[in-house]
């Protein structure tokens, strides 16, 4: 399970570099373009659009994945220490329930989408670019929900160790 992990995380991490960069390298070309050549690509910046979408995703998934969502520790502060793993539980059942509930809503969302048959750019079906807004929500909902069950066993790990 570890080795999966690892590499889940790997291709994760590689995802958004890859997209980072192509988002750079696009908008670069595409200013020169502008500048130097008195035209630009149009389907350009619809594909920068939807890559901003897909770079907050994923940068949402990898901070989901250390536990470093931003997060008020007002209570982490006052709080005697025996209560902050019910607090934290409660955190991370509130988190879950809330990226499961958008999850199932950016389904309903991608499916009028592809029904209504839109597309981006290039021929490419704007639900297939929006398709990354389930996924991303539904792996934050199962890494808070694992992070309750470990919590539940007092295994929980810092905001330091990967999780699942």
């Amino acid at each position: 399970m570890r080795r999966l992990l690892f590499w889940l995380h790997r291709f994760e991490d590689g995802l958004i570099v890859t997209v980072l960069l192509g988002m750079v390298l696009l908008a670069v070309a595409q200013i020169g373009l502008r500048n130097f050549g008195g035209v630009s690509l149009v389907w350009a910046e619809p594909l920068l659009r939807n890559a901003v979408l897909w770079i907050g995703l994923l940068g949402a998934m990898i901070a989901s994945r250390k536990d470093e969502h931003i997060r008020i520790d007002l209570a982490a502060n006052f709080l005697p220490e025996r209560l902050l793993p019910w607090v934290t539980g409660l955190v991370d059942l509130f988190t879950a329930g809330i990226c499961v509930l958008t999850g199932w809503y950016s389904v309903q969302f991608v499916i009028e989408e592809y029904q209504f048959g839109a597309t981006a750019f290039a021929g490419v079906p704007s639900w297939l670019l929006q398709a990354v807004i389930p996924l991303g929500f539904t792996v934050m909902a199962l890494r808070y929900l694992v992070l309750f069950g470990l919590g539940l066993r007092g295994r929980r790990p810092s905001m330091r160790e990967p999780v699942a």
